[in-house]
């Protein structure tokens, strides 16, 4: 059995997105920078942080891992001495190959995992909006946890917190925090995005964190906002509005672990009715 610190502050960045990736990367930095001042121990950054959120811009800003990008959040972990969800980037692959890919790197700057988004966001809401992820995106095939000093951490992007098997495997696989890179939209978001975060955290008694980009009424895409971290009783512990930002929360472990001892829904399954099992390993 790990043996984890009880307590750690978790710092969610909010970036305003632009075409220019020189300067998300730059911004970025900066703000990680300015997370672990604050005493962040674990920083997450949004979904498509360096690039326009978009099936015409996927193609555009794609880069191989190692690659630009990739580079810039290595430097940035190792400088402000902490793990660094990268939110995503549109990832290449060697066969030509595009996903949408979280890495996530330690303290001494090492790749720790790369998560490529498993479920893509294919949808049509008559009259709302419609977007197909599949028109250049390959879906991942992998479940993606890390571990810290502090706890496990599994890994989601946006789509994939709709799917609660996932996370289900995630809480059994010993997670004690999910982390969810996404960019919902003026549709969905105000609709689902805070009650997907609560659901997820109480059904498996977790936190909770999404990072998303800030609001841009001028983009093709526009992102919701509204970053936040979610208690593993269900309550919303910091959340943030529709500008570039950073919000932070103290994620407490001994607090889950009494939730948990309150609740013991783990013992209370029925696994002689239902399971949830993994195919793949990540």
């Amino acid at each position: 059995m790990r043996t984890c610190s009880q307590l750690f502050r978790l710092a969610v960045v909010q970036l305003h997105v632009t075409k220019v990736k020189v300067d998300n990367l730059s911004r970025a930095r900066g703000l990680i920078k300015e997370a672990a001042a604050q005493g962040a121990k674990v920083v997450v950054l949004p979904e498509c942080f360096n690039s326009p959120y978009g099936t015409g811009f996927f193609p555009e800003y794609a880069e191989k891992i190692p690659g630009e990008s990739s580079q810039v959040l290595s430097e940035a972990a190792k400088e402000s001495q902490v793990y660094l969800v990268g939110g995503s980037i549109p990832e290449e692959d060697d066969g030509g190959k595009l996903y949408n890919t979280c890495p996530v790197f330690g303290p001494d700057g090492s790749l720790v995992l790369k998560h490529r988004k498993i479920h893509l966001f294919d949808i049509d809401v008559p009259g709302k909006i419609r977007f197909q992820e599949s028109e250049t995106l390959s879906p991942g095939s992998n479940l993606s946890m890390f571990d810290t000093p502090y706890c496990r951490v599994g890994v989601g992007i946006c789509y994939d917190m709709r799917f609660a098997e996932l996370a289900q495997l995630y809480s059994k696989k010993g997670c004690q925090l999910l982390v969810y890179p996404g960019a919902f939209n003026m549709t969905t978001g105000p609709a689902h995005w805070e009650l997907l975060q609560r659901g997820r955290a109480v059904d498996n008694q977790v936190y909770v964190a999404t990072a998303s980009p800030a609001r841009d009424e001028t983009a093709s895409y526009v992102a919701w906002g509204h970053s936040t971290v979610v208690s593993p009783w269900g309550e919303v512990i910091s959340k943030a509005g529709s500008e570039e930002t950073v919000v932070y929360a103290d994620i407490d472990l001994q607090y889950l672990a009494n939730v948990r001892q309150q609740i013991p829904i783990t013992a209370q399954r029925r696994s002689d009715l239902y399971t949830v099992n993994a195919v793949q390993e990540g």
